[in-house]
């Protein structure tokens, strides 16, 4: 059996944080509910809006729900027309106060959701499933992903028994909390029934400010490294050969001794 943990919840605290902002006691229930609905209802109101995800944060009797979308003029609307449908419609749904926030996604191609859902879109529209996932690995890492795998299992090209098809590029380091790993999943839902998307986009490291602050600290604190100096030759004509000096002694000695014999 293989022990698979969630990208999201094995880094949890570390480089990420909650989807969902609140605390409960005695009403987990009925706001993990409310949580649920609220997702739905905007995924459902708008499919075409590419909404990725949903942050929901609660504030006694207010919901403040923040959609990450790429294309943030659809959820808007001409005037904030839709923004304020919207919110009517969350408010009649759950019976609290809503503050919608619209935050836009820059780069559609390093977002895992957002990219299983376009190879979920060309395959309900008879796209070769190979040539789908082949595109977006190419998109993702044009864009400056590191790494991508993406996976897709189902009755691939209508085949009678179902199978698993697995493409991998770059690294995708899972058991490396510091890594940034992006994750999605989606279903594609064609006439030979459903198949299941999953994404796994590596984006690089994460490291705390802490550290990255003490690394250039010490980057500026050491001085530059000096070049070793050259060593100084000295001349041959100063360097008395070791036989030369005894000699001179010998002979020194020996005059001595003639003087004194005299």
């Amino acid at each position: 059996m293989g022990r698979k943990v969630h990208p999201f919840g094995f880094r949890i605290g570390v480089i990420r944080d909650w989807q969902a902002k609140w605390y409960a006691d005695k009403q987990y229930p009925d706001y993990l509910l409310e949580d649920i609905k609220l997702r739905r209802a905007i995924r459902d109101k708008y499919p075409e809006a590419g909404i990725s995800l949903v942050e929901i944060e609660r504030q006694s009797q207010k919901v403040q729900v923040t959609i990450h979308t790429a294309r943030p003029g659809v959820v808007i609307g001409r005037g904030g027309q839709r923004v304020d449908e919207m919110r009517q419609f969350l408010e009649g749904l759950i019976g609290k106060k809503v503050q919608l926030n619209i935050q836009e996604i820059h780069q559609p191609e390093l977002d895992a959701y957002l990219v299983g859902r376009s190879v979920a879109e060309q395959m309900e529209r008879r796209v070769a499933y190979r040539r789908a996932m082949k595109q977006a690995i190419f998109r993702t890492l044009q864009a400056g992903a590191k790494g991508m795998r993406i996976k897709c299992a189902g009755r691939l090209a209508g085949a009678e028994i179902a199978r698993r098809q697995l493409m991998h590029e770059g690294r995708v380091p899972l058991q490396t909390i510091r890594a940034d790993i992006d994750y999605g999943f989606t279903e594609a839902h064609t006439i030979m029934g459903r198949i299941g998307i999953k994404v796994w986009i590596y984006k690089g490291d994460v490291l705390p400010e802490s550290k990255l602050a003490e690394m250039e600290m010490l980057s500026a604190a050491q001085p530059a490294a000096t070049p070793p100096a050259a060593p100084v030759e000295t001349p041959k004509s100063q360097v008395a050969a070791p036989q030369a000096l005894e000699a001179t002694t010998v002979v020194k000695e020996g005059t001595d001794a003639s003087t004194k014999q005299s």
